[in-house]
């Protein structure tokens, strides 16, 4: 990568959403640094986009490992663009009552500790672009009015003490790192893209159309925004999403 080349960093890229990320940052131009656990895997989905002419470069990283986090921030000489992909959703059907504590520590430690690890990272790369943007990606289940308002579909979805909760933890931190940020001059805010047909949403008990490409899109605009675009957000493909 250059000197005058952005570069972003999408962390759990090796498939899914976070791979359609990758691709459109690098349609647009940046040097996309694809982060994946597995190294074999993370390299054969950078060999993929890079057949499309794309600046496309496998990083191996666990947000859950402390080790390879600074070992992916110490290889970097640049950082523009962060985007906070990598999640899990742990068991679903357990309700609150049902769900063991180590059960919700295993969430929680890559859906909300993993994007404080990664972030602290990487701030001091990101301290140093022009124009860094840092991007959560969250979900609609994250959001307390969906959950307490009847009319909405997501106040019927069973209840549960891990997935949606972490999301919930996420916006919050997603709204301090803006508070912190601001006087930085970096844009921090958090996406939901949607229910996606993707290995991640494989065993919901109902069929989804929307494509990984259609999540990406939210993630994307996030990720470009022009100097006077919002912080400590929470958006869709419809605008703000309530808390």
């Amino acid at each position: 990568m250059t000197e005058n080349t952005t570069t972003a960093l999408v962390t759990g890229a090796n498939k899914g959403i976070g791979y359609e990320v990758a691709a459109g940052l690098a349609a647009r131009g940046m040097t996309v640094l694809l982060g994946s656990r597995d190294r074999a895997r993370g390299e054969e989905a950078a060999d993929r986009l890079r057949a499309t002419g794309a600046d496309v470069r496998p990083i191996v990283l666990d947000v859950t490992d402390p080790d390879t986090v600074q070992a992916a921030a110490g290889s970097l000489t640049r950082l523009d663009v962060l985007v906070n992909n990598a999640g899990i959703s742990g068991p679903i059907g357990p309700q609150p009552s049902a769900t063991d504590a180590r059960t919700m520590r295993a969430v929680l430690e890559t859906n909300v500790i993993g994007v404080l690890t990664v972030t602290n990272a990487m701030l001091p790369l990101l301290r140093r672009s022009p124009a860094a943007r840092i991007v959560n990606v969250s979900s609609g289940v994250g959001s307390l009015t969906h959950h307490t308002d009847p009319a909405h579909y997501i106040s019927g979805l069973p209840a549960s003490a891990t997935y949606p909760p972490s999301k919930t933890a996420l916006n919050s931190l997603t709204v301090q790192y803006a508070k912190e940020l601001h006087k930085d001059g970096i844009l921090v805010n958090a996406a939901a893209p949607g229910a996606c047909a993707t290995d991640f949403t494989k065993d919901l008990p109902f069929r989804i159309t929307r494509t990984a490409a259609d999540g990406a899109a939210i993630i994307i605009e996030l990720a470009t925004l022009g100097p006077d675009g919002p912080t400590g957000g929470f958006f869709d493909d419809a605008g703000t999403v309530p808390w």
